[in-house]
């Protein structure tokens, strides 16, 4: 049963033992607050805003209300900041001396001052219960501010030492995954973005192995792994695949936010004409045939022109060939309304046809779909 207590704490109390680095992490309250958890985001406080929680405090005013949770007994760091980091951050930022309200740092102030900031009281609220409570509960606080989206709410209900090292590799805003797939992946990394393409193409990776999965699966089945190698290997291998067999320089357009977990899974077993790929790209995204140049690639790779979304007809040379025909399908010569009929290519785009009156014939629904399947 989930339980939310009230506690006050003070300002020198949570600065006490301090501590923000790429070893220990972001620590305070004598090491026992997680003040940065591994789900939360890593921008701070612009100047403005740190300015006005020193300045809240200076006046005595009341700061809005913190919320802690309580960690399993066994854990090494017994709380972690779910709501109040950058308020957190700015207090125990200024106490340590690094940066200055009105042109005085916290040592240049008045002794009295100094402890009038040390003693000011925090109102937290801390929860401890079931990780279903507590999600219920994050999702509640969450509403205010800049709130969290789906896959930093799932680092929070899955924290451990997998989210920690998958941080690392996805969710930095230099990490490996974004100097590797910067023009290949959409988002960004302090948004989660990259670790959730990961998990997604994980996840698919193992269905399409024979693994039922989903990427939140993934990462209840994996949260106390020590490590997230595999799932960074893995995202190594899908985007060094579509880097090596496609040209980037040329092709950099049309290749971002493509499904690349799928085609390295279908092709990377294969040897790959690079050059003749090339090639014919290059004439298709010269053709204005096509409406989806994001589907160029799929194309080459599968063969399929539903990745192109090919030029329609329009209505006037529908209208117009539909009168030519008398109102009756080329191919079933039944006379048919223009609303039940179809406009298709005589000469298909595949073989050089072009979406112009020339090359249009009006059909009957039924006649297209079986054209189109043979």
């Amino acid at each position: 049963m989930m339980t939310i207590k009230q506690i006050e704490v003070t300002v020198g109390e949570v600065c006490n033992g301090y501590v923000n680095n790429e070893e220990q992490g972001v620590r305070g309250y004598n090491g026992l607050l997680d003040i940065r958890p591994p789900y939360q985001r890593e921008f701070i406080y612009n100047e403005k805003e740190q300015q006005a929680v020193i300045n809240t405090v200076l006046h005595g005013y009341p700061l809005n209300v913190m919320y802690w949770v309580k960690r399993n007994d066994d854990a090494e760091c017994p709380y972690e900041v779910m709501d109040g980091q950058q308020r957190t951050l700015s207090l125990c930022e200024y106490v340590a001396g690094k940066f200055s309200f009105e042109f005085k740092n916290f040592f240049n102030q008045p002794s009295d001052t100094q402890q009038r900031i040390l003693d000011y009281r925090l109102t937290v609220y801390v929860c401890e219960g079931e990780q279903s409570e507590k999600l219920e509960w994050f999702k509640t606080i969450n509403i205010a501010g800049k709130p969290l989206n789906e896959q930093e709410i799932l680092n929070a209900i899955y924290a451990g030492p997998f989210v920690s090292d998958a941080k690392r590799h996805f969710s930095k805003s230099n990490c490996g995954a974004f100097r590797l797939g910067k023009d290949l992946v959409n988002g960004t990394p302090i948004r989660q973005d990259f670790l959730k393409k990961a998990l997604e193409w994980m996840a698919d990776h193992e269905q399409r192995c024979g693994k039922a999965q989903s990427a939140v699966g993934y990462m209840a089945t994996h949260q106390h792994d020590p490590n997230a190698n595999n799932l960074w290997t893995y995202f190594q291998n899908v985007l060094n695949w579509a880097i090596t067999n496609f040209e980037m320089k040329k092709f950099k357009r049309i290749m971002k936010g493509l499904d690349w977990a799928l085609y390295y899974d279908e092709f990377h077993d294969k040897t790959l004409d690079t050059v003749a790929l090339a090639k014919q790209i290059s004439a298709l995204m010269r053709d204005s045939e096509i409406q989806r140049p994001n589907g160029i690639i799929p194309y080459v790779l599968t063969g399929d022109e539903r990745h192109l979304d090919l030029r329609a007809f329009p209505e006037d040379i529908k209208l117009a060939v539909w009168e030519q025909q008398g109102h009756h399908c080329k191919l079933c010569d039944k006379e048919f309304d223009m609303e039940f009929m179809e406009g298709d290519h005589i000469k298909p785009w595949r073989e050089g046809g072009r979406t112009v009156i020339e090359n249009c014939q009006m059909l009957c629904r039924d006649c297209n779909r079986k054209k189109g399947a043979k």
